[in-house]
């Protein structure tokens, strides 16, 4: 009877040390910087995300500032500056999720050569988990 009551003690201990590490190992971060690039009007923002445990998906926002630059680089009056978001789902494996995000501005009137769109404080959010990384630089 005594070898019973020690056993399942240490049972229970021998299970918490198991499940510990898998609870520790969930600290959702980006890897690195996120890039950036630019072509036209639309900005690609791809990056990695790890630390998401077992997580099915994440939901990852990409805000940032959309100005439509003269050829002298001056920046614009209100009208030519706005903010863009776009986002998407992506899947989680092995605790990592890579993502790729696009977002576009639409001028009214166009930002027609010999302007060019230019985006700045451009932003990358996990949404579920509540992180966010800027993205320096003007692209």
């Amino acid at each position: 009877m005594r070898r019973v009551l020690f056993l399942i003690p240490m049972a229970l201990i021998g299970l918490i040390a198991l499940l510990a590490p898998s609870a520790a190992a969930v600290s959702p971060h980006f890897v690195g910087t996120p890039t950036a690039t630019r072509s036209d009007n639309t900005l690609t923002v791809s990056g990695k995300e790890a630390g998401l445990g077992n997580q099915q998906s994440v939901r990852i926002q990409v805000t940032a500032t959309a100005q439509c630059i003269n050829p002298g680089g001056h920046g614009p009056q209100a009208p030519n500056k706005m903010a863009v978001a776009g986002g998407g789902q992506f899947p989680v494996q092995n605790g990592k999720a890579n993502f790729t995000v696009t977002v576009t501005a639409t001028f009214q009137p166009s930002c027609s050569p010999p302007m060019t769109v230019q985006f700045t404080n451009v932003l990358v959010t996990d949404i579920g988990n509540g992180i966010s990384v800027p993205v320096p630089g003007t692209f």
